[in-house]
């Protein structure tokens, strides 16, 4: 009788039984994501594997500019748009997006083309770095689109392409790509299958968003954004975004400068694994978004109180025992991906125990995006990245791995607890577990 009153209350919750719903499509990706990890890090050498991962961070950090926060305004725009039953123009918002998102792209290739390709290298002490760089950027409107496409999904109420999308889907070419390589013994080639993946993943992405705003539904618009106003509010999460990437590269850049690509190879694994638990955060705060965006654009205060405090509860719920768990057998899970993986025990816990205090502020990472406050944010989020900078150029060179997760954690707890005290002075919500 218990269990089925539980189910009863699941069935009759439309925002639990999506986050839980979401969160079953972000586990499966975890999964794959998991097993890819595990057979690229016992198939490919450490230092094949760095490159990877640094392939990665840049492709991430450079794609968060040339983005200009389009990924995340885009729901911002469609919680404002429903508000006023004006859902048409959406439309012509993700097309103005796209024209943006592509000359940005351009310019981010022209500028590293331009660059000295020996300087490049010889910071890094690497012959290969400038080569990454170079075709790395010349990917960027491709993964661009393929992640603003993957956002229109959810705003268009197709969450669970969009899941399949961001959890599934986006591993599918590189996975393959890499048993080809390995059976071909060509896997030198692993960053180059990594790239042209996204340009498979924005055809097939773009050619659904087609598809799906030919059957929404035609109204008369009665809201009319401009360029100019779909910039001014994207581009503050943009930079928001931008600093969250670099929190999460800088570690990555001094690792690769200061000791080697096999460091850069054991710490990742770390890095992947504590994204078990931000998977979590995430997966519930893209599915509250669009609600904190159009509760608070209605002034409907209590509601919107309720909805936060049901997401942080739900995330810390989830997130305490998982990070329990994964303390506990640290070692056993690392050693999942190879013997010599272990070395990254330490920084491993550091990692997972601070993603777990900072789980604990629930839905900050949108709040202030949802609610007009994008400034706010960009300007906690900038201070971040500085400390997290300076913490990185001293720490590293001395605690190597120990020293990039100290970093990340000491970065991310402060954009996180400031952030939570702001909400709470300006609407008196508690973003934070209580």
């Amino acid at each position: 009788m218990k269990t089925n009153s539980i189910f009863e209350k699941i069935s009759k919750n439309s925002f639990l039984k999506r986050s839980l719903s979401t969160l079953v499509l972000r586990i499966l990706g975890v999964l794959l994501l998991f097993g890819f990890t595990i057979f690229l890090t016992k198939s490919y050498s450490p230092k094949l594997v760095g490159q990877y991962d640094f392939a990665r961070s840049f492709l991430l950090a450079a794609s968060s500019i040339c983005l200009l926060g389009f990924d995340q305004s885009i729901l911002y725009f469609k919680g404002r748009l429903a508000s006023l039953n004006a859902l048409e123009e959406l439309k012509n918002i993700y097309i103005k997006m796209i024209l943006m998102l592509i000359l940005t792209s351009v310019i981010a290739l022209l500028i590293i083309y331009l660059i000295d390709e020996k300087v490049v290298n010889n910071y890094f002490s690497d012959q290969d770095v400038y080569s990454i760089f170079l075709k790395s950027a010349a990917t960027l409107s491709f993964y661009g689109i393929s992640t603003l496409n993957t956002e229109v999904f959810r705003a268009l109420d197709k969450l669970y392409v969009a899941e399949l999308f961001r959890n599934v889907l986006k591993y599918i070419p590189l996975i393959i790509g890499a048993v080809v390589l390995f059976y071909w013994h060509q896997e030198t080639y692993l960053v180059d299958v990594f790239l042209l993946g996204y340009v498979v993943l924005a055809f097939i992405s773009s050619v659904l968003v087609y598809k799906y705003f030919r059957t929404t539904a035609q109204i008369i618009v009665t809201e009319k954004i401009s360029h100019k106003e779909v910039f001014l509010k994207s581009y503050p999460i943009a930079i928001s975004g931008m600093a969250i990437f670099l929190l999460m590269c800088f570690d990555i850049m001094f690792l690769k400068k200061y000791r080697d690509d096999e460091t850069v190879a054991f710490y990742s694994v770390g890095v992947k694994l504590m994204t078990i638990v931000s998977v979590i955060v995430v997966t519930i705060n893209i599915t509250v978004s669009t609600k904190i965006a159009e509760l608070f654009s209605s002034q409907k205060m209590e509601e919107l109180n309720k909805t936060v405090r049901n997401s942080v509860r739900l995330i810390s719920g989830i997130t305490f025992p998982v990070i329990f768990f994964m303390c506990i057998f640290s070692e056993k899970v690392l050693s999942c991906f190879g013997h010599q993986y272990i070395v990254a025990k330490e920084p491993f816990l550091i990692l997972i125990i601070g993603q777990g205090i900072c789980s604990a502020f629930g839905s900050v990472p949108v709040y202030l995006n949802m609610t007009g406050r994008q400034h706010i944010f960009q300007i906690v989020l900038i201070i971040a990245v500085l400390i997290n900078f300076v913490l990185n150029r001293f720490l590293i060179p001395i605690y190597g791995m120990n020293g990039a997760a100290i970093a990340f954690v000491s970065a991310s707890f402060f954009w996180n607890f400031v952030s939570a005290v702001i909400i709470y002075q300006k609407d008196k919500v508690k973003v934070f577990l209580h």
